[in-house]
């Protein structure tokens, strides 16, 4: 039996991962979310008996006793340990297509960027420190946390990508945590991978309403296409996008923790 919990799970990739984790009935499948009564797919998925549904809030620092019920509720069930957390929660922020330079006020920026940083990077280590003990218990101890290949700075420099400065800002802050724990429990067997889905269809990939900002979705999908692989064809579908991300999970060992890589288990993002 391996039991997984999901951070951010309500849906797009999060469900996905739920979804497809779930087709295993030998699997134990823990999907977290703010508000799951407000999504119907999960409770679709309530239905079969390996997936158990969490209410709490990944972002919250004041949230702490939600994520310690929430690892109690997993600890009750497996009892005591977890073999896998992924952290799925993102969001881009109120102003993706604005340069860094661009935002309407100093307060604009400030306001999103702390937003961006909450769900990202808090939204991250908060869930990972709540399901630490658990999963030093665990027999595979893995940690995948969700970032883009928009914090790949030498990628970014490449295309010359100019958009999304909190999202970028922050992913690399997602890195760079899974790193800090690598760093901490090398010697524990532990595998905090860091990784990126590719360019996926999901709601927050959807092209923006304002025309003036459409031209630069357009400007920066000919700067991607310049660099894309003659097997990139576009955006994947969310089922492809975890398929493939389990896929690198189950082969990556100790050994990988600490890196950074894409769906396709090296560095190309698209």
């Amino acid at each position: 039996m391996a039991s997984y919990v999901v951070a951010g799970a309500s849906r797009g990739i999060g469900l996905e991962f739920v979804a497809q984790l779930a087709r295993k009935p030998e699997n134990v499948v823990f999907a977290l979310a703010r508000n799951p009564d407000g999504s119907k797919d999960l409770q679709a998925l309530s239905s079969k008996s390996n997936v158990h549904i969490l209410k709490a809030d990944i972002t919250d620092p004041k949230g702490l006793q939600a994520r310690l019920v929430a690892a109690d509720a997993v600890a009750k069930v497996t009892g005591g340990s977890l073999d896998v957390l992924i952290n799925n929660g993102a969001i881009q922020g109120n102003f993706f297509w604005l340069t860094i330079d661009e935002y309407p006020t100093p307060e604009d920026l400030v306001d999103d960027f702390r937003k961006v940083f909450d769900t990202n990077v808090l939204g991250t280590i908060l869930p990972t420190n709540a399901f630490l003990p658990l999963l030093r218990k665990g027999q595979v101890k893995k940690v995948l946390s969700l970032s883009s290949g928009l914090a790949d700075p030498a990628s970014v420099l490449m295309v010359g990508n100019k958009y999304g400065a909190a999202y970028g800002i922050t992913k690399v802050g997602v890195e760079m945590a899974n790193i800090k724990y690598a760093t901490k429990y090398k010697e524990e067997g532990f595998t905090f991978l860091t990784i990126s889905p590719g360019i996926v269809k999901t709601d927050m990939n959807a092209p923006p309403e304002k025309p003036e900002y459409l031209e630069r979705l357009q400007e920066a999908a000919m700067q991607f296409a310049k660099f894309a692989p003659p097997t990139f064809t576009g955006p994947i579908e969310t089922s492809e996008s975890v398929s493939k991300m389990l896929s690198v999970l189950d082969n990556v060992t100790p050994e990988d923790s600490g890196k950074f890589l894409s769906h396709h288990g090296d560095r190309n993002w698209l």
